[in-house]
């Protein structure tokens, strides 16, 4: 006979304290860790660039990458997630939320990009709670497939194909780019 172990439930902040807590997401009080691939590291990071480079001038919000997370969830308050891309428009964020572990806020606009070890049931996931937590764009890109999908808070899905432009206009005005542009050659 056989004796399940029981596993040993952590809160957000005890995830905030470990030194390599940007690796891993809570949920359900259990550590889930990160893993990407190199192209779609490229493809965040180069989305940050772009999403920088635009509202550089602008004043509109803030960028952030993967090691940013998110403990906005109303359904489960120790649940951190860290999308691969956010953005969180400007006068939301107060400097107790720039130095807290994780932010307390739903970001505006997320991304997540899938990496080979990705299911699409667990994508599907998060960006369901995304959208729960009141993030208002959330894109999926899957840069080996080359496509996309924008889920939006009021309840649409737009399909992004190859050469399709994403954009997220009710977030960031006039911000667009395309797949091949976020893909490295």
């Amino acid at each position: 006979m056989s004796t399940a172990i029981p596993v040993k439930q952590i809160t957000a902040n005890e995830l905030a304290e470990r030194s390599d807590s940007k690796h891993f997401e809570l949920v359900n009080g259990q550590l889930v860790e990160l893993s990407t691939s190199g192209l779609s590291s490229e493809v965040a990071m180069e989305l940050v660039h772009q999403l920088k480079t635009f509202i550089c001038d602008k004043s509109i919000g803030s960028v952030y990458g993967p090691d940013c997370g998110f403990q906005c969830f109303e359904f489960d308050a120790q649940r951190v997630r860290r999308p691969d891309v956010s953005f969180i428009a400007a006068g939301r964020i107060t400097e107790a939320d720039r130095e807290s572990g994780h932010f307390k806020i739903e970001p505006d606009f997320v991304v997540e990009v899938v990496s080979p070890s990705d299911l699409y049931s667990e994508l599907n996931e998060k960006v369901s709670e995304y959208l729960r937590a009141g993030v208002k764009v959330v894109w999926v890109i899957d840069p080996v497939v080359r496509n996309s999908f924008i889920r939006r808070l009021d309840g649409s899905i737009t399909p992004v194909e190859k050469d399709d432009v994403l954009e997220c206009t009710e977030v960031i005005p006039g911000f667009e780019c395309t797949i091949p542009g976020l893909i490295p050659q």
